[in-house]
């Protein structure tokens, strides 16, 4: 973040300078006497962090500050100053969305410490929110913004509104379904059914009659007629996944309905007309396994009409960060998308997949469903990618404690729901007399 922007609402100007004094080290302070002026001051720009008093002379208190913030910048964390003992004016503006509260007098290292903190929220909520924002703009399904993506996008959408057939190569995991789907959803055969059959898991004697269909009684166990995913697929897209594992004897049928745009089902005589687009993917160099005799050169040519290639994701190592805001958001627990340190982004990016996309979207499910606190750190990845078998013992001073994680992981959820204590309980699954004490701020000693 930028030089942080922070607005302090007092009556007092004696309080008001003391802690432009403070604040001044953590960014540009600006001033407000009272809720009106605070008002004013918000409409002429966006703040960073606001440090409101509780008890001001009419028009209003803190409280209206407090909703004045989360009407106009909802993201920005308001710390509430209250006279002290006033632990009654402290509840109602944490139920109404408010960041923290400090007590009169003044602690000047609890208001540096809780300010720091409340920028930190600010500026990972910015940051999620960018990445959010870059998946977004990106297809449905693909996730990424390096050069060699771009490339990819470009490509698929050159080639989307043609019917020729397509061939995608790449490693295991980079993705080649979803580019396979976005081929689908962006050509004029959108409306129309999407058919993946991953060849690899079907057995020779199966391939030819899941692909073509077969009539009753053609095989042993053919007690009725049925329909081949060409057919299934007929006005759509057919995906053909892992295509260098198909036999001989099903390439030449492949071939001929690449060439006559038409089917015979498994024991009957007269073809069947498809109108399908054929998309193919492999993870194997089927140049080499024509030369070795494995694949047919004429198929090769057919399929490879339009050439897509995904590079590993060790190759675009920056689009690690939106892959993992993108998988955190589809299996985050009580739909909170959690927080990733910034330490364990670092090492997810440095890490060189060997499985790839499919590889990172698992290890982040899995850190989600152990971890308890909605911040994953290095702890919760494993080796060689983070620390979670790593002892403990010797880290005290670089790890945060248990109750500052689950502070911050209430105050994330909270923030989720926009200051609603009720519903930040509920998806916390406690009671709100619990959800206040894991809101309160760690003792110095215990930081």
């Amino acid at each position: 973040m930028s030089t942080a922007r922070i607005l302090v609402v007092d009556d007092d100007p004696q309080a008001r300078d003391l802690l432009q004094r403070l604040l001044g080290t953590l960014g540009a302070v600006t001033q407000a006497p009272d809720p009106k002026r605070a008002a004013e001051r918000i409409a002429e720009g966006p703040f960073d962090l606001v440090m409101t008093d509780m008890a001001m002379p009419e028009p209003g208190d803190g409280l209206k500050v407090l909703q004045e913030v989360k009407s106009q910048l909802p993201d920005t964390p308001v710390i509430v100053v209250t006279a002290f003992g006033n632990i009654e004016g402290a509840l109602d503006s944490i139920q109404q969305g408010a960041f923290d509260y400090l007590a009169k007098p003044f602690d000047v290292d609890a208001i540096l410490r809780v300010a720091r903190r409340a920028l930190e929220q600010k500026r990972l909520v910015e940051e999620n929110r960018s990445l959010r924002q870059q998946v977004e703009r990106t297809s449905l399904v693909l996730v990424g913004r390096s050069p060699a993506l771009l490339e990819v996008y470009k490509q698929v959408a050159r080639a989307a509104a043609s019917n020729v057939p397509v061939l995608i190569t790449g490693e295991t995991g980079t993705g080649k379904e979803m580019v396979a789907r976005a081929l689908h959803k962006r050509s004029p055969r959108a409306p129309g059914p999407f058919i993946p059959v991953d060849c690899g898991a079907i057995t020779e004697s199966l391939m030819e009659s899941e692909l073509f269909g077969h009539a009753k009684g053609s095989f042993t166990g053919a007690s009725g007629a049925r329909r081949g995913v060409f057919e299934e697929a007929n006005g759509g897209t057919l995906f053909l996944d892992e295509i260098g594992d198909v036999g001989m004897k099903v390439q030449s049928q492949l071939l001929r309905v690449l060439q006559e745009g038409e089917i015979r089902r498994v024991g009957e005589s007269l073809p069947v007309k498809v109108d399908v687009r054929v998309v193919a993917a492999t993870n194997k160099d089927l140049k080499a396994r024509v030369v070795e005799g494995l694949f047919r050169e004429d198929l090769l040519y057919r399929l490879d009409v339009v050439h897509l290639h995904l590079p590993p994701l060790r190759e675009r190592r920056e689009d690690v960060p939106a892959l993992v805001e993108h998988f955190a958001g589809r299996h985050a627990r009580g739909g909170v998308r959690p927080v990733v340190t910034p330490d364990a982004m670092a090492r997810l990016t440095g890490y060189d997949w060997p499985g790839n996309v499919r590889q990172l979207e698992n290890v982040v499910a899995r850190a989600l469903a152990l971890n308890v606190t909605g911040v994953l750190g290095p702890q919760d990845f494993p080796e060689p990618i983070g620390d979670a078998t790593q002892k403990l013992t010797g880290l005290a001073g670089d790890l945060p404690s248990l109750a500052e994680l689950s502070r911050r992981y209430a105050a994330h959820v909270l923030q989720h729901v926009g200051g609603n204590k009720s519903e930040a309980a509920r998806l916390l699954d406690v009671d709100r007399k619990t959800l206040y004490k894991l809101l309160e701020t760690p003792e110095a000693g215990a930081e």
